[in-house]
């Protein structure tokens, strides 16, 4: 009943919300991510642990942790995600962190997605924080460069999926947020696009969260994405 290429953002704030969650899901959700919230909650148990329970219930994990650092702190930092058996990691696509973080993995089967530009942020937020690149064309560069270093995929804008297929070829990831079925609250996110538009484009992955977590029967919307998603 579940469609692989959905990816529930699990952005709670608890454990206790988080699993109640995946409890309500059910067999409408295979993969979830987990990002910065839910992987630091100030709990005894967070993110991480969940993602172990995820793992040992059958499900895949995201893990969306964006790193950046020199390039002996990425690598073993990959390391020791690779050996938890999540199926997604996020490092931001610098030349440098993908070459060390492909060079880390090794044999591992983990996909290293490589963080191109966020959805939240437009030409005049790329600007602002010094590039001379606009969006589209920063994206563009980071697809190469992410290529040539190896890495398993990206993270980018639907809106540029398709020109990042005819860079990256057929065989890796394109993760798209920024998810949002027809009708739905856009919110903070600056370039959206419909689940099934984002696969025609070229999306092997959707990332979808306020309009699933947000509704009021999780389980239905989960379902009418995934119906949707088949349609497309």
């Amino acid at each position: 009943m579940a469609d692989d290429r959905l990816i529930l953002a699990l952005d709670v704030p608890t454990m206790e919300q988080a699993r109640a969650a995946v409890a309500e899901l059910g067999d409408s959700v295979s993969f979830y991510k987990i990002g910065h919230q839910l992987a630091y909650a100030p709990e005894r148990e967070n993110g991480f642990h969940l993602a172990r329970e995820l793992i040992d219930a059958g499900k895949q994990v995201f893990l969306d942790l964006k790193l950046l650092d020199i390039d002996n702190t990425v690598a073993k930092g990959v390391e020791s995600v690779a050996q938890m058996g999540v199926s997604m990691l996020t490092l931001h696509a610098y030349p440098k962190a993908m070459r060390a973080a492909v060079a880390a993995l090794g044999d591992n089967p983990l996909t290293l997605l490589g963080v191109t530009v966020l959805t939240s942020m437009d030409d005049e937020d790329l600007k602002e924080a010094g590039y001379a690149l606009d969006a589209r064309a920063l994206v563009q560069k980071r697809a190469e460069q992410a290529r040539e270093a190896g890495m398993g995929g990206l993270v980018a804008s639907a809106q540029e999926a398709e020109m990042i297929r005819t860079i990256v070829g057929p065989d890796m990831a394109i993760v798209t947020p920024g998810i949002r079925p027809a009708g739905a609250d856009v919110g903070d996110q600056k370039r959206v696009m419909t689940p099934a538009k984002a696969l025609a484009a070229g999306a092997s992955h959707l990332v979808i969260g306020r309009p699933i977590m947000g509704a009021e029967d999780r389980r239905a919307a989960a379902l009418a994405i995934v119906e949707e998603m088949a349609g497309g």
